[in-house]
């Protein structure tokens, strides 16, 4: 029975993880890192601790969704106790992403910004679309719940991230992401990534390409996120059997 030890386990993700894991023949809830008290009555068998150490020592594969200061307190914590990991923690900074990077040459890695099976599609449809389409201008909103507190979403980061590679660009060097006064028209090659935030949206992620007289949309809408917890576990029993190294969702899947 595969050891899950949750990162994150008092937010929302957490918990939802934790009720998936329920009943699950390959795999079970072990340790709980919590830094704040449940809202939730957690599993009676599970090891609740503060410490990231004891988090590590005592499973056999971490998921971790919480914030970027939490990802990157827990990785300098398993470079040191290596095992395998999942990471869903959206808004990295270069800094911690290059510590994921370098975690990565010691223990095996899945991260993604998104665990979802249609999202990865929809990566590989967007940059599709984006070479083929390479007149058209790609502009990108995605809408999430009041409490969410990164802008734009790892999601649309990702998706602006696969339509800039289709056309040789650099996303950094392209990217808008608010538009405001008499700004001039719109440059060729700029790729547009919007935020929207009310209500309780789990999360809806749209990519359009225009051009005169034509457009087209690829819209992903996720309606409860135990679509995402789901993805996460079959992450981690993934991850658990691979050697070293920094995978995608994609890699997890088996999308090429």
């Amino acid at each position: 029975m595969l050891k899950v030890g949750i990162h994150g386990s008092t937010g929302r993700m957490g918990r939802m993880i934790i009720e998936n894991l329920e009943g699950d023949s390959e795999a079970k809830v072990a340790v709980l890192h919590a830094i704040e008290e449940f809202s939730f009555t957690p599993p009676k068998d599970a090891q609740i601790t503060d410490s990231e150490e004891t988090l590590c020592s005592q499973s056999d594969v971490v998921i971790d969704f919480t914030i970027a200061k939490g990802t990157e307190s827990l990785l300098e914590v398993a470079m040191q106790n290596p095992l395998p990991m999942v990471i869903g923690t959206t808004g990295l900074n270069e800094h911690q992403f290059n510590l994921l990077k370098e975690a990565a040459t010691k223990m095996p890695i899945l991260y993604a910004t998104n665990m979802s099976l249609g999202v990865a599609v929809l990566n590989k449809l967007v940059e599709l679309a984006s070479k083929s389409l390479s007149e058209f201008d790609i502009e990108i909103v995605e809408q999430h719940h009041r409490h969410k507190k990164d802008a734009p979403s790892g999601t649309a980061m990702t998706l602006g991230e696969h339509a800039a590679k289709a056309r040789g660009l650099d996303l950094d060097a392209v990217r808008v992401s608010g538009r405001n006064g008499l700004i001039g028209a719109r440059t060729k090659d700029e790729i547009a990534i919007m935020a929207l935030r009310g209500g309780d949206i789990v999360g809806r992620h749209t990519v359009g390409f225009y051009n005169d007289g034509e457009f087209i949309e690829l819209n992903h809408t996720a309606t409860n996120r135990a679509t995402f917890a789901k993805g996460a576990i079959r992450a981690a029993k993934w991850v658990a059997n691979q050697e070293n190294g920094l995978y995608h969702i994609n890699d997890c899947l088996g999308l090429k």
